[in-house]
């Protein structure tokens, strides 16, 4: 299984995720947009598709001219049912992608905040069995509208939108299921000054510490979350390339 991994940002890897598709048998195709990687032309040689997050509006064209063209390629990979899977403003990207608006939210969410599996979540093939309740880790301040038609995975109090399905292979994730705890404490670490700007003192730093004091409480449990789900989604991988495979023999 070939995967092509859009990497939005240098600070934002596939980590987990990646581990979790290679540990499947996937080999991972990474390109890095914004600093001069060329997209792929198509989707020819790739059996699905992770988009990362970043730190970019995913409606800033202007600033990020690479958006154009990816949200095409993503719309070639939905159109042949190859597997997407959006993070954070891959999600947002993805959402975009079929026609809805990206915005920002009311709310900069940060942390380990509740999010809920939705009843049509609870029937899904990626998210079926998993404890309705997840902490995982956030960290955006803006928001999108679902595609027409998109099914609701996830929802939490100050950001509804937390996950959807579009179509039966395309899933966007506004959360950060791929970060392992070690990366998160990276990210607090190098990054944790953006969160204190954004308040006055001293609450900047009373929400940058209670984000931290989050991972040792929600790290792990998030990190079981991703797991499944991206074995899952591994699943829909192997079933597209398999029955691909059929057509063409």
């Amino acid at each position: 299984m070939n995967v092509l991994i859009i990497k939005n940002n240098p600070d934002t890897p596939p980590a987990l995720v990646g581990d979790h598709l290679i540990a499947a048998g996937a080999t991972l195709t990474t390109v890095q947009p914004h600093t001069g990687d060329a997209l792929p032309a198509s989707t020819a040689e790739f059996d699905g598709a992770v988009i990362l997050g970043g730190p970019q509006h995913a409606g800033d064209d202007r600033t990020y001219p690479a958006f154009l063209p990816m949200l095409d390629l993503l719309r070639e990979f939905h159109a042949q049912e190859k597997p997407l899977l959006g993070l954070c403003l891959g999600s947002q990207l993805l959402a975009r992608s079929f026609g809805e608006k990206v915005r920002r939210h009311h709310t900069f969410e940060v942390g380990y905040p509740e999010i809920e599996i939705t009843d049509a979540g609870k029937d899904d093939p990626l998210l079926a069995g998993l404890a309705p309740r997840q902490r995982i880790l956030q960290w955006h301040e803006d928001t999108f509208d679902m595609p027409q038609g998109a099914v609701h995975l996830m929802q939490g109090d100050a950001c509804r939108n937390q996950a959807f399905r579009y179509g039966r292979t395309t899933y966007g994730f506004q959360c950060h299921f791929e970060v392992s705890e070690e990366l998160a404490q990276t990210w607090f670490r190098n990054w944790g000054h953006t969160i204190v700007r954004r308040y006055e003192e001293p609450q900047g730093q009373a929400v940058l510490q209670q984000a931290r004091d989050g991972i040792a409480r929600h790290a792990a449990g998030a990190a079981e979350f991703c797991r499944v789900v991206t074995q899952r989604w591994a699943e829909l991988l192997r079933q597209g390339r398999d029955r691909r495979r059929g057509e063409a023999a």
